[in-house]
């Protein structure tokens, strides 16, 4: 199995490096047959080539078994005329990864929920309300005049009965239930269209529960009570800000002995929109030291 590896941006290599520790470990346990090949993307690539990403790495990756992709600055990255290509966007689109499979779930001990937690979020990632991947050329965002911004939102049948199935595909492994989140209450035609195709999908898994939740008692129903999930399917820009919350009910409470590093994160997290739960970081805050930590454990539970 081929693995292109790109560490990004700030403290993606960083954490490339302690993804790598434990991968190499569990094919030396396991047999794996992993082999790791390393290119350049982001800040680095622009330095060098002109872009965040060149097309010899893009062709790279098409010819990849996977694709180990660390955290890139992308609201830093300068203009696309100016080279500033949004890596994960452009690797969504032109290599067709319209299925993004997020799972979380609960240890014994471990976790921020009363009830043990194992849910897997599907998410559209082709098109939706991200105006660099809903137009044929330019982009799906625009300003008319000076005061007035607006964005174009593209939902097609197609991508939606996709993305569909593939939830409905895994729900058949798992606990057999598809939870549909949405806003078609005020998105009547987009949402509309989504849940059109959810349902036709879902009668030809009569074994699938199908449900249907707006996504306001959704982001409440996630915290209060996420035990009671299995698949959730959601459009592109509705899926994403689940992703986040569902991640931290899975992670441990902190310790009092890390408030200084927690109030370290807080402040490398308002230095950079996103930063403390999504994008590089920062490199300077150091924030990523735990994950070197939370790598050599992980080896050695592989080990035993």
């Amino acid at each position: 199995m081929k693995i292109l590896v790109l560490p990004g941006d700030g403290i993606g290599p960083e954490i490339t490096a302690a993804t790598l520790h434990v991968l190499e470990k569990l094919d030396g346990l396991f047999a794996l047959g992993l082999v790791l090949e390393h290119d350049e993307i982001g800040f680095a690539a622009l330095a060098k080539t002109g872009t965040t990403l060149p097309d010899t790495v893009l062709d790279r990756a098409a010819q990849s078994d996977g694709i180990l992709l660390g955290p890139i600055s992308h609201l830093d990255y300068p203009p696309r005329d100016q080279g500033g290509v949004n890596v994960s966007a452009a690797f969504r689109v032109k290599l067709d990864l319209y299925a993004n499979v997020r799972p979380a779930r609960t240890r014994p001990g471990i976790g921020r929920t009363h009830e043990p937690m194992d849910l897997l979020i599907v998410r559209e990632c082709t098109e939706g309300f991200y105006p660099d991947r809903n137009m044929f050329a330019g982009s799906g965002e625009f300003m008319p005049t000076a005061d007035i911004a607006m964005s174009l939102r593209k939902i097609t049948a197609f991508a939606c009965e996709r993305i569909a199935r593939r939830a409905f595909e895994h729900a058949r492994k798992r606990r057999r239930l598809v939870t549909a989140v949405h806003k078609a209450n005020n998105f009547i035609l987009t949402d509309g269209l989504f849940l059109r195709e959810v349902r036709k999908v879902a009668a030809e898994f009569a074994d699938v529960k199908l449900e249907e939740i707006i996504i306001d008692a959704m982001a409440a129903r996630l915290v209060r009570d996420p035990g009671r999930f299995d698949v959730v399917l959601a459009t592109n820009f509705t899926a994403d800000p689940l992703g986040p919350r569902e991640r931290a009910l899975g992670k441990p409470r902190p310790r009092r002995r890390h408030q200084r590093r927690r109030n370290d994160v807080r402040r490398a997290g308002a230095t950079r929109f996103g930063s403390r739960y999504r994008g590089s970081g920062p490199r300077e805050s150091d924030v990523a030291d735990p994950l070197r930590r939370d790598a050599a454990r992980l080896a050695r539970r592989a080990a035993r």
